[in-house]
């Protein structure tokens, strides 16, 4: 069918409210520009493709999911390849994953400023620990910029609040450098208690020292394991191995996988206060700054050993000093600073009980490639449209989740979307209740990528910002939206995550009386069929019409030839029906009729709706 062309130069809303009388303006045309999106699943990765949620580019096809190899258009104009800066040396492995999708610069030793100058050209953005990815840098990003990747574990080097607000996400390579980190902290162990790096620095200088450099032996002794993540648990491994007793501080650590280990999890007090080895697997946090300090170390049993391969922000390197001149410390293993790299005449670094190394805790060759990889991987999924497992300003949600949510995704933002348009004027959108109904216990139903969806649908058509996954939640709290969720047990299969999605908006009146429950709020609610979103109910009014396309509502009264009239109308003004719905409350009272077109209806069709004398108030939905 030919595409029918609007000559309504301006929406006409109708001035029904929320009560259901009669409204005195009967047409009602509410269109938004907006772009679906589309779901699909990365064969290679676990995980969820959510195209255009990140606002990269704009499909051409609504039914395509974007490839590495696709040029879509934007506004009407060719978009070219993306452009990806890398600031510090990534494996090749890594550049050649880059370049088989974008433009690629690599720039190193930039200063903030020129990092500032040159972000505004960039869609992506990859760094080690050195590059400092501050407010500024986002700000001069101009929203052009999509994704930061920190190739590594740690992102403390990132502004994550900036980068929320700004709409950019930031991902990270938290897997590959595990055990080459893991491995690191056991070899700095091993040569801080045997004094490998003294003995070799003096029998280099022609001395031979053996009584001067008598270590202490590991078995027996007790390490304690501070933070129990990936590297955590690795070193925790390999120090039962070498005969350790090794226990391990970590409030977020499930009990179980500790013991799985032969880990026992105890207090922070306990375990500095009763370790012979302390080995630092932290992240760097507000928290977690300086938690070893004069106090901490007066706590400690004396001659105790640290090993530091995670940040050097935790550990007050005045005050480890101190500790090691008064003894109290025997002997410290660092890998990282607080400054880096840190200054020559550092009383730390030159201490002669402490070892050191420039941050080689992922400086395998192995572990470069994979790293290079990882990230490489999740920056150019980013640009596609993929919400990466790394995300680490996105809800986090499990690889198999996302997967087992794809079908409800689309659905929750086209809900969103179809709510939003429903509202007319008043005071603005307050508040937002989602109602999840589902045969899972609620403990088992994550739904913080369906919330943020819904968010998304919601905001986006009334908004001018951006907005995306990455910042739906932050963009609605500025803008003073309370979303809230509901989760309702019912009697369905539990095989499906959801059973159905209701949004309700509160306090709002409504373009389309008939969209508002007995509670007063708009309602519409939603199911998945067959893989495909579903609207399923209006207000108090079943109905069964697939979201596609575009939609037009219309209450009326319940008699013979309502769908042919209607259906004559839009076929006389060239516009395509696509599927048909009609719920009632009872037998020739009142209905609604759900019509799904693939075209746009221009004025002279919604003015001869309109005019159907059955026909009480209608409204046109673009999804």
């Amino acid at each position: 069918m030919s595409m029918a062309t609007s000559t309504l130069t301006k929406p006409v809303f109708s001035s029904s409210s929320s009560s259901i009388s009669k409204p005195t303006i009967k047409t009602s045309l509410v269109s938004f520009n907006t772009n679906p999106i589309i779901l699909s699943l990365s064969k290679k990765k676990r995980s969820f493709v959510v195209n255009n949620v990140l606002k990269t580019v704009k499909p051409t096809q609504t039914n395509d999911v974007l490839g590495a190899s696709n040029i879509s258009k934007d506004v009407g104009s060719l978009v070219s390849k993306p452009t990806i800066l890398v600031s510090e040396k990534l494996g090749e492995a890594g550049l050649q994953v880059l370049r088989s999708y974008g433009n690629v610069e690599c720039v190193y030793d930039l200063s903030q400023q020129d990092l500032c100058t040159k972000i505004s050209a960039c869609d992506a953005l990859i760094v080690r620990s050195g590059t400092k990815v501050t407010r500024e840098v986002f700000e001069a990003g101009k929203g052009r910029l999509k994704v930061v990747g920190r190739a590594g574990v740690g992102i403390d080097n990132v502004d994550l609040q900036a980068a929320t607000e700004f709409g950019c996400l930031v991902v990270n390579a938290p897997t590959a450098n595990t055990i080459a980190a893991a491995e690191h902290g056991i070899a700095l162990l091993a040569a801080m208690a045997r004094n490998i790096s003294q003995a070799d620095a003096s029998i280099k200088s022609g001395k031979w020292q053996r009584s001067k450099y008598v270590g202490v032996s590991m078995v027996g002794k007790t390490l304690a394991v501070m933070g129990f993540g990936k590297v955590g648990s690795e070193v925790a491994r390999r120090a039962k191995g070498l005969g350790m007793n090794v226990i391990s501080h970590d409030p977020y650590a499930p009990a179980d996988r500790a013991r799985a280990i032969g880990v026992e999890l105890v207090s922070f007090d306990q375990a500095i206060t009763t370790a012979d080895f302390i080995s630092l697997h932290m992240p760097l946090t507000p928290t977690t700054n300086k938690i070893l300090n004069d106090d901490t170390f007066a706590k400690m049993k004396k001659g105790v050993r640290i090993v530091n391969v995670a940040r050097g922000g935790v550990i007050d390197e005045d005050a480890l000093v101190k500790a090691l001149d008064s003894g109290i410390v025997a002997q410290a293993a660092l890998d990282v600073f607080t400054e880096e790299p840190p200054s020559k005449d550092s009383k730390l670094v030159q201490h002669e009980n402490v070892t050191v190394t420039p941050h080689l805790g992922a400086s395998t060759k192995e572990a470069q490639e994979g790293v290079a990889i990882e990230i490489a991987e999740a920056v150019v999924g980013a640009l596609n449209g993929e919400l990466s497992a790394t995300a680490v300003n996105a809800p986090m949600v499990a690889p198999e989740v996302l997967s087992e949510l794809a079908p409800y995704v689309l659905l929750a933002e086209k809900l969103g979307r179809l709510a939003v348009q429903l509202v007319s004027g008043g005071s603005g959108i307050k508040s937002v209740k989602v109602v999840y109904r589902s045969a899972r216990d609620p403990d088992d139903l994550d739904t913080r990528l369906l919330r943020a969806m819904i968010t998304k649908g919601i905001i986006e058509p009334i908004s001018n910002s951006i907005i995306n996954l990455v910042n739906a939640d932050f963009t609605a709290k500025q803008k003073g939206i309370r979303i809230s969720e509901e989760r309702v047990v019912v009697d369905s299969s539990p095989e499906q995550p959801v059973d159905s999605i209701q949004v309700q908006i509160s306090n709002v009146e409504s373009k389309f009386a008939s969209a508002v429950s007995e509670g007063g709020q708009i309602s519409i609610e939603g199911k998945v069929k067959y893989g495909v979103p579903h609207l399923t109910c209006v207000g108090s009014f079943g109905v069964d019409v697939s979201l596609e396309g575009n939609l037009i509502l219309c209450r009326q009264l319940d008699q013979p030839g309502m769908i042919g009239h209607v259906g004559n109308i839009l076929g006389e003004e060239n516009v395509n029906v696509s599927f048909m719905s009609v719920g009632r409350t009872s037998l020739r009272k009142k209905a609604i009729m759900a019509i799904g077109v693939d075209e746009e209806p221009n004025k002279e069709a919604l003015d001869k709706i309109g005019a159907v004398p059955a026909i009480e108030e209608f409204v046109f939905l673009k999804l």
